[in-house]
């Protein structure tokens, strides 16, 4: 199945796209994507693709997460995502368990490829008594993309009006010096406040004289 993934993903390349791609995350020495390859799909194509192998087994999925093109792990990526949300018990647990797993791996390596996952994935962590300690343990990682992970995964707690575990992990990383944190931040906050502004309006009152230009 690798080699029909692949082979759908790279009979729609664009090599046109592939360099706008590479300029919008940063790829060049010293940022934040340095390295990282496109074959030039867009968002939609790659997701269309992933649909039609939804069903890949690990192994596929395993291969296509390590691959050099952006494209690929995202594709695996969103795979991944469809079946934690159709597993059930155990299934889904081991699923969480090795998504987080790719980030020791440096697999997910963007902010993209945060997005398109942990607010899928944070569904797990509703009810766990013990979610703002691991919610802390990635925020305070030194890995830029756990961090990231940390803000995005409490958006289906703030569904669940749960939003203790965003605003402590906000305040954790307030005062973070990399803007893709800062962005993430305050697009938390911002959820929250849709549901409940007097928890923005409290996080407000203490930090935005401070706070980061770009969250605020």
């Amino acid at each position: 199945m690798i080699d029909q993934i692949r082979k759908a993903l790279k009979a729609q390349a664009n090599p046109k796209v592939a360099s706008d791609l590479a300029w919008f995350f940063k790829t060049g020495p010293g940022e934040y994507g340095h390295g990282d390859q496109f074959l030039g799909l867009k968002v939609p194509q790659t997701r269309a693709i992933a649909r039609e192998f939804r069903n890949a087994d690990r192994a596929t999925i395993d291969e296509l997460v390590q691959s050099e093109f952006h494209e690929e792990r995202f594709c695996a990526l969103v795979i991944l995502t469809t079946q934690f949300e159709k597993a059930k018990g155990e299934a889904k647990q081991e699923i969480f368990d090795y998504y987080l797993s790719l980030y020791d791996l440096g697999v997910v390596n963007n902010w993209d490829l945060v997005d398109v996952t942990a607010n899928r994935f944070g569904k797990q962590l509703i009810g766990d008594p013990k979610v703002v300690d691991f919610l802390l343990d990635l925020a305070r990682s030194e890995n830029l993309w756990k961090q990231r992970l940390s803000v995005i995964l409490t958006f289906p707690l703030i569904a669940e009006y749960d939003f203790a575990p965003t605003m402590i992990v906000c305040e954790e990383l307030v005062d973070h010096p990399h803007d893709l944190i800062n962005k993430a931040v305050g697009w938390a906050l911002r959820v929250v406040g849709q549901k409940d502004l007097r928890e923005l309006r409290r996080f407000l009152e203490e930090h935005a004289a401070t706070m980061p230009r770009v969250a605020l």
